[in-house]
C-alpha cells in the first residue's frame, strides 16, 4: 500500500486541517481540506481527530462470536461511567487483550457527524479515523507528554494517554504515576511551547529519575507519523461509520470509477478512428472494382461516372425497344441458356436494335456450341465469331439477334 496522507484535523474548525505526505520529503503543510484534497492523489487518508473530544477506556466484555453482539453490549457496560445519554453517543471497539479487557473509544454523534460532513464536504474519505493522542507514542518504561499550545498529553508506560489544561502538568503527571510505574519522563514540545511551559517542567524534574526533552520543528504530525501504522489505535469508523456504509465513502470508488470510465472512453475512440480507417480503405478498393467493371463493360468509357452514365442510357433505349426484342429478352435468353452450358461467364456484352454480341469465357468450345443451340431454340439464332484458348480454357465471341 501507498505512504498515507495524514492529516490532523483542527480542534476549532473542522473545515481547516494540518497535513503530512507521510515518505514525502515535503514538510507538514496547513489549510483548508480542499487544499488537503488536492494534495490527497491516489494515497490513502488517515484521519486524526482532537483527543479531547474522544473518551478512551476499557470494558469488561463478555466473549461473544459476533461483533455486532459485542457493540451492542459496550453502551450498557459503560453507562454507569457516562454523563452523557448511551444513544447520543458512538462506540468504537480496539483488540480484546489478555486480561479480557476491550479498548473503547466514546465520541458524540454529533462530533462523527460534523467530522464526516467537513470531510465529505472537501472529497475526502478517511481510510481510517482515530484519535490523535493514540498515536503518541508509548514507551515501556517511561511516561510520555506532550506539550501543545495550552493542553498537555500524559501517557503512562500500559496505558491510555490523558489529556489536561498545560496548567495541570503536575497533577498530569500524578495520574501517570499513580501505579508507581514510569519514573522517567520523555516531554515533546515546540520551541514556542517549551518558551512557555518550559519551567513548569523543570520545577518537576526531582519526580523523575530522568528527564529528556525533545524539541519538535513545529506540528506533532511528525511525532504521530512515526507511530504509524497504528497497531494499537482504535478506528473510529466502526457501525454505523464504517466506510462500506458511510455516505462519503464512495467518493474514492468513484474516483476509480471516473478513471476507469476514461480509459473505456479513449479505447472507444480508438477503436472508432481504426475501425473507420478500415472503412475508408474498403471504400476506395470497392470504387476501384467498380470502375474496372465499368470499364470492362462499357469499353472506351474514362470513368465510372460516364460507365455509370452509358449503361444507364443502354438500359433506357432496351426498356424502349418495341416488339418484345430488347436487351432485357436477350439477357433472360441468354440466363435460360447457361443452364444447358454451364460454367459459361459472361465477359463483356454489347446490344444494338436486335442483334447482341457477347465475349465468353467457356470451359471449351462445345460448351458455347451448346449455348448456341439453346439460344437459337429460344428464337434467337446464334454463331461463334472467333476464339482461342488461354489457360486451359476457351475465349470466343458469339453473336445474336432476335430471330423472324
Amino acid at each position: 500500500m501507498a505512504d498515507p496522507l495524514l492529516l490532523r484535523l483542527s480542534p476549532s474548525d473542522p473545515a481547516q486541517a494540518h497535513w503530512l505526505a507521510v515518505g514525502n520529503a515535503a514538510g507538514p503543510e496547513s489549510g483548508p481540506l480542499t487544499l488537503a484534497a488536492a494534495r490527497l492523489g491516489t494515497r490513502p487518508l488517515i484521519v486524526l481527530v482532537p483527543g479531547t473530544d474522544v473518551l478512551l477506556t476499557h470494558a469488561q466484555l463478555p466473549s461473544a462470536r459476533s461483533s455486532v453482539k459485542v457493540q451492542q453490549l459496550v453502551p450498557f457496560a459503560l453507562e454507569e461511567q457516562l454523563a452523557e445519554d448511551i444513544d447520543t453517543l458512538h462506540f468504537a471497539l480496539g483488540r480484546r487483550d489478555g486480561a479480557g479487557r476491550t479498548p473503547v473509544a466514546v465520541v458524540a454523534r454529533a462530533r462523527m457527524s460534523a467530522w464526516l460532513a467537513a470531510l465529505g464536504a472537501a472529497g475526502l474519505a478517511p481510510t481510517a479515523l482515530y484519535a490523535d493522542t493514540q498515536l503518541l507514542p508509548a514507551n515501556p518504561a517511561q511516561t510520555v507528554a506532550l506539550l501543545e499550545r495550552d493542553a498537555v498529553t500524559v501517557r503512562p508506560p500500559g496505558g491510555e494517554a490523558v489529556t489536561l489544561a498545560a496548567e495541570a502538568l503536575p497533577e498530569a503527571i500524578e495520574l501517570a504515576q499513580a501505579d508507581g510505574a514510569g519514573r522517567g519522563l520523555i516531554l515533546y514540545a515546540s520551541e514556542a511551547d517549551w518558551q512557555r511551559h518550559g519551567a513548569a517542567v523543570e520545577a518537576l524534574r526531582g519526580r523523575f529519575e530522568a528527564l529528556q526533552v525533545q524539541r519538535l520543528p513545529g506540528d506533532a504530525l511528525e511525532l504521530f507519523a512515526r507511530a504509524l501504522p497504528a497497531a494499537g489505535a482504535i478506528d473510529l469508523l466502526q457501525g454505523p461509520y464504517a466506510p462500506s456504509r458511510s455516505l462519503i465513502a464512495g467518493a474514492r470508488a468513484w474516483r476509480w470509477a471516473g478513471g476507469l470510465a476514461a480509459a473505456l472512453l479513449g479505447l472507444h475512440l480508438i477503436g472508432q478512428g481504426l475501425e473507420l480507417a478500415v472503412l475508408h480503405r474498403r471504400e476506395h478498393a470497392l470504387e476501384a472494382a467498380l470502375t474496372e467493371v465499368f470499364q470492362r463493360v462499357v469499353p472506351g468509357a474514362t470513368d465510372a461516372t460516364e460507365a455509370h452514365r452509358i449503361m444507364v442510357q443502354r438500359l433506357a433505349a432496351a426498356r424502349a425497344s418495341a416488339g418484345g426484342s430488347g436487351f432485357l429478352q436477350a439477357l433472360g435468353a441468354l440466363a435460360r441458356a447457361r443452364r444447358a452450358a454451364p460454367g459459361v461467364q459472361l465477359k463483356a456484352v454489347s446490344f444494338h436494335g436486335t442483334a447482341a454480341t457477347l465475349e465468353l469465357d467457356a470451359p471449351s468450345v462445345e460448351t458455347l456450341n451448346a449455348l448456341a443451340q439453346s439460344l437459337s431454340a429460344q428464337g434467337w439464332p446464334a454463331q461463334l465469331t472467333g476464339g482461342s484458348l488461354a489457360h486451359g480454357r476457351f475465349i470466343g465471341g458469339l453473336h445474336m439477334h432476335r430471330g423472324r
